[in-house]
């Protein structure tokens, strides 16, 4: 495969797209396609590592211990019989309670609302045992971690990761939640089946790009996400120890059935791991150490160490899940070809 093929099969997404590949610190195919380097493209779950690896940067300060109940930092936490659910059964998707409002719908409703998301996240009441079952936190995750960084912390999450990670690292278009003067920037999603007109309607409101929403909501460029990825291939570059990375990476699920995802996943603490094989985010080529998240099956990103490469899939069009998840597989692959072709 070539980097021409990679073109073309980022290309039959259509919409408005940005796609980068870096070797080290070289890149090696980069493509634009109705947007401007500087427009800013709504990432989705590519947003769940972030606040993630906020938590991870608590426990290498010693301010939780991942293995911590988080009722012991949030007190309110501990309703409906979740006061031993830990830190680490969130990070991995096994709290028991994937929604907080008990369905998806009830939980999008809310995720304009941190003050509304956050109490239902409180109040839930876990419909498997926390710890036993894999089912992916679509939303919810971000408001219990994001709350807990609060707790612990200080600060809010949007303020926590600008000061940690988007300054330090000069990722001046990255944003949790869009200012005003920022919407002129943002790329409107288009849906690519009637039956995603809904969630095109949802994504593209004002209201919603601009909340704070940390499983969901970041908002930012291909160079942003890649140059984020560069400092975790690199040993974290002062920011994050190789240690806390390490820990995001740690294998919490092979191979196992995820309850709301309805097949397979291999899961980090955190990130979605490589499963070599299988048509999910990274591709049938995937190796086992490659790690990121792909947010809906319309943006994806991730990093191969055993390359040292990172690549990061932005796109407009939403499609449904089974449909946008072959092509971002068919997409890992070409650019897996593509590498291992280029000199």
């Amino acid at each position: 495969m070539t980097w021409e093929d990679v073109g073309r099969v980022a290309a039959t997404r259509g919409g408005a797209s940005s796609i980068l590949v870096m070797r080290g610190d070289d890149v090696l195919f980069e493509q634009l396609v109705g947007a401007g380097p500087d427009d800013l493209f709504y990432t989705f779950s590519v947003s769940k590592p972030f606040t993630a690896l906020a938590v991870h940067l608590l426990a290498e300060r010693g301010g939780l211990d991942l293995d911590d109940p988080v009722a012991r930092h949030w007190p309110e936490y501990a309703a409906n019989g979740k006061q031993e659910t830990t830190i680490r059964q969130v990070l991995t998707h096994r709290s028991g309670a994937p929604y907080s409002t008990g369905t998806a719908v009830g939980d999008a409703l809310r995720m304009a609302d941190w003050d509304a998301s956050v109490a239902a996240a409180a109040r839930a009441r876990p419909r498997y045992r926390p710890g036993k079952v894999v089912a992916y936190h679509l939303l919810s995750c971000g408001f219990i971690l994001g709350e807990l960084v609060r707790r612990v912390d200080g600060r809010p999450i949007r303020q926590f990761l600008d000061e940690e990670f988007a300054q330090p690292l000069g990722l001046a278009s990255t944003h949790l939640g869009l200012t005003t003067e920022l919407h002129p920037r943002s790329v409107p999603l288009s849906a690519g089946h009637p039956i995603e007109h809904i969630r095109r309607a949802a994504f593209n409101r004002r209201r919603v790009r601009e909340a704070v929403i940390p499983a969901a909501g970041i908002q930012t460029t291909a160079r942003d996400l890649a140059t984020f990825y560069r400092m975790l291939l690199a040993g974290g570059r002062g920011i994050l120890s190789p240690s806390s990375i390490a820990a995001a990476r740690a294998v919490s699920a092979d191979g196992e059935p995820d309850r709301v995802i309805g097949h397979t996943m291999r899961w980090g603490h955190g990130f979605q791991l490589g499963f070599p094989g299988q048509v999910r985010p990274m591709g049938t080529r995937a190796s086992a150490e490659m790690f990121g998240h792909n947010g809906s099956a319309v943006c994806n990103v991730w990093a191969d160490p055993t390359r040292d490469v990172v690549f990061v899939w932005l796109n407009s069009v939403i499609l449904p899940r089974g449909a946008g998840l072959r092509h971002i597989s068919d997409l890992s692959d070409v650019v897996i070809e593509a590498v291992d072709s280029t000199p």
